[in-house]
């Protein structure tokens, strides 16, 4: 997306987010941008779902606009300009509703738009040649009140602490991508023997940010939890310094690295405990030397004494788990994540499994759950085309599914998910259907001998190609992986085509549409 698209798109949001007085944050992760709000009774929904740029919406812990990948970058930066303009500051004390951009939609009493040069509250099949059915714009209100009714029942504690921990790792997607293709590319070339002093230079380059990660997560960790960041990446980085080698703890030399991103979750949390704690109890003045000190002497030493064995233990253990899953169960395995991945999507956790994925790419080179869970998008687009072909009546979700699915082709799945698949409801279940057989084709390979795994999180669909691994070559793991795509898009279009819709479902979002009366000879005029 050229830059002075990006900055139309950032200019068409941001009076539909409630302007720059209803933001208190601004992120982004591969295909989401994340705006923290004061009051989202002022986000204008079916405006935002009526711009062409906007692939859907997730009310979560963060109001989240899906943009795609690519874009979603660009239109951040221009958005962060233009608060800029406006004097915004992030985390500053908001500004009174209604000043740098004026309430919109339901909120300023403005009429709601299905879709943009619609008329709003024209009902389906109101008119001549529509459908008389939901239309696209119907659907989508449906999943997100599915959507909010999900978040209100799995608002737990424990819920919202993944939730946390996804956030920690967002915004390291992009590095883990780039490397990780800089990594396979460096493969590339060492398996055919070329360029040796390249591949040398191309290893440095992949693995400088993989061996400083626990810094980088360290961080973010105390960021996200409400610490000094730099001091929770400063106690991280005691698990990667090189000097620990010379440190013994229970009875073993350590290993630099060892416990790997768990151990920098947990010694950046401990960190962020110790300078609370420090704070409460020391005296002002003496704060900015005696806090800092504390909490790096403490909270380091907890991490070489303490964390670094136990998380190294916990990160082997995820490692021999997920070995011993696709060598004894990958029938299975395929089958269960492949089918339960949509429903973790659904619910705003599927983040959460990153730290597995960085723990195994950091162990083994790459994460071999990845692809697996990467079927259930497969399953979706399959599903999405047989919806297609069974709804031919209703223009607007066909439309709707025509703009989604190249995303979904792509891995971003949520534009389907809640603009489709979900608010139907049957074809949700028959495309998790789908994703269970994709995944059962994977994970049966890799009870064979030819595992495939990811060399970095973030990508699925067509974009994973690039990423694949296998013990048998880049070819190899191509095959195995397209043919799970090639599975999951098979089954998913057959279980939705043939079971995904009742008889009752049909005629309530397949009806024909109204056949306009010819005109016949004009009519005499009525009496007066």
């Amino acid at each position: 997306m050229s830059d002075e698209k990006n900055r139309s798109v950032a200019e068409a949001i941001l009076p539909l987010v409630g302007g720059a007085a209803n933001i208190r944050s601004v992120a982004h992760c591969m295909t989401r941008l994340r705006l923290g709000l004061v009051d989202r009774s002022l986000v204008d929904r079916a405006g935002l779902a009526a711009l062409p740029a906007v692939l859907g919406t997730v009310d979560d812990d963060t109001y989240q606009i899906v943009l795609g990948p690519g874009a979603v970058a660009g239109v951040t930066d221009r958005l962060r300009r233009l608060l800029a303009a406006a004097g915004w500051t992030e985390g500053a004390p908001p500004a009174a509703a209604g000043q740098a951009g004026e309430p919109v939609g339901e909120a300023a009493g403005a009429p709601v738009r299905e879709r943009a040069g619609e008329p709003a509250g024209e009902s389906a099949g109101g008119r001549a040649g529509e459908p008389a059915g939901p239309t696209a714009e119907q659907l989508a209100a449906r999943g997100a009140r599915l959507r909010a009714e999900a978040a209100v029942r799995n608002a737990t504690p424990v819920k919202r602490a993944l939730r946390r921990i996804a956030d920690i790792f967002v915004p390291l997607i992009p590095a883990l991508i780039g490397c990780g293709i800089v990594a396979a590319l460096s493969g590339a070339l060492a398996n055919l023997g070329w360029a040796p002093a390249l591949v040398a230079a191309l290893g440095a380059v992949s693995s400088g940010f993989m061996s400083l990660l626990a810094v980088f997560v360290g961080y973010n960790t105390a960021k996200e939890f409400g610490g000094t960041p730099v001091l929770g990446g400063a106690v991280a980085s005691v698990i990667v310094y090189a000097g620990v080698a010379k440190v013994e703890a229970f009875g073993h030399h350590l290993t630099p690295g060892q416990g790997g991103v768990v151990g920098a979750l947990g010694a950046a949390l401990l960190a962020v405990r110790l300078e609370r704690w420090t704070r409460r109890i020391v005296p002002a003045a003496l704060d900015v030397l005696v806090t800092p000190t504390v909490t790096v002497l403490l909270g380091g030493l907890a991490a070489l004494y303490g964390l670094m064995f136990l998380a190294g233990e916990v990160s082997t253990a995820i490692g021999h788990a997920a070995t011993w899953l696709l060598a004894h169960g990958g029938l299975l395995a395929g089958l269960v994540l492949g089918g339960l991945f949509l429903p973790l999507v659904m619910l705003g956790l599927h983040q959460a499994l990153i730290p597995i994925h960085t723990t195994l790419i950091q162990q083994q080179g790459s994460t071999v759950l990845l692809p697996i869970l990467a079927m259930a998008g497969a399953g979706q687009v399959g599903c999405a085309a047989a919806v297609y072909l069974r709804l031919r009546h209703n223009a607007s979700v066909r439309a709707t599914i025509r703009s989604a699915l190249p995303a979904g082709l792509l891995g971003v799945g949520e534009p389907l998910v809640y603009g489709v698949t979900l608010p139907l409801g049957r074809p949700f279940i028959t495309a998790c259907v789908g994703g269970a057989a994709g995944g059962a084709f994977v994970g049966v390979a890799g009870q064979l001998g030819d595992a495939v795994g990811s060399t970095a999180v973030g990508p699925s669909g067509w974009a994973l190609f690039p990423l694949l691994a296998g013990p048998h070559g880049m070819a190899v793991s191509a095959a195995v992986y397209g043919g799970g795509l090639l599975t999951g898009y098979l089954v998913g279009f057959l279980a939705t085509y043939f079971f995904g819709f009742t008889r009752a479902m049909l005629a309530e979002h397949d009806a024909a549409p109204a056949t306009p009366v010819a005109p016949a000879a004009p009519a005499a005029p009525a009496a007066e």
